[in-house]
């Protein structure tokens, strides 16, 4: 039997995400998979992945709202877009309707998005046009170490005596890692204190209120930045189920309700 769907695609220059939900906005669908060179083909190859799980085809979809990096860029959406703010806001506060303050981190970039009550955004921050403090970073610096980036939040865990690192930016942190290295300090205590100088140049960007809510790539990938962050600044924080969903899932919900719901 068909079955009314409505698709958010979250188009990022490192991961497309896609997210399907049915009428009563339950997500039925999704996948994340790298955006590669071609993004079309990519938001396809999600797409097709995110009917297969909630066993539709693109025949019941009756909606598709993009967002993201290269939103301009997928066949299946040929006019409706939002912006990156705008879903990440929608999403987070579908799963927690209350005043929240956002940290997402991408794998290009941050942001902190702080919402009201009733969902209204009051401002929001991005970083400077710099790796440092994000996802790119993060993988530099397992290159540097000769560890996979699913293996840093394992390490983190296991450190007993973290490296600070006096830097942030990603060529002298670079630096100071080899030096670490070089003299004989754990591996895991510098993957400690690389997550560290992540939370500590996003708490920077803006001012936290009480509810706060992460969502992102690295945060999907290494939930220890998560504990972390909040021992930090001295309360638990909220995740959503998927974080690196946050922004497909507000763009389908911008598909479902409509333009003027959001």
């Amino acid at each position: 039997m068909s079955t009314q769907l409505f698709v958010g695609l979250d188009m990022g220059a490192s991961r497309t995400k896609v997210a399907v939900l049915d009428g009563a906005g339950r997500l039925v669908g999704h996948a994340v998979k790298k955006s590669g060179i071609d993004f079309s083909v990519t938001a396809a190859a999600c797409l097709d992945a995110s009917l297969e799980m909630a066993g539709a085809s693109r025949a019941d979809i009756v909606r598709a709202v993009a967002t993201g990096y290269g939103r301009a860029n997928v066949a299946f959406v040929t006019s409706e877009s939002k912006t990156e703010i705008g879903c990440l806001a929608k999403g987070c506060h579908h799963y927690f309707p209350e005043a929240i303050t956002i940290i997402d981190i991408g794998g290009q970039d941050n942001k902190i998005i702080k919402l009201d009550a009733p969902g209204r955004r009051s401002s929001f921050k991005m970083n400077r046009k710099c790796a440092a403090g994000t996802g790119a970073f993060l993988e530099e610096m397992a290159g540097r170490l000769d560890i996979s980036l699913e293996e840093m939040n394992d390490m983190a865990r296991q450190s007993t005596e973290m490296i600070k690192l006096g830097s942030y930016c990603t060529v002298f942190s670079a630096t100071e890692v080899l030096e670490s290295i070089r003299n004989g300090k754990k591996v895991a205590d510098i993957v400690k204190g690389l997550f560290y100088s992540v939370i500590k140049r996003v708490l920077e960007m803006d001012s936290i209120t009480d509810r706060v809510v992460m969502t992102g790539g690295v945060v999907a990938h290494n939930p220890y930045i998560v504990e972390m962050t909040g021992e930090m600044i001295g309360r638990p924080v909220l995740v959503p189920e998927l974080p690196q969903l946050a922004g497909a899932v507000g763009a389908a919900l911008y598909a479902l309700y409509g333009k003027d719901e959001g």
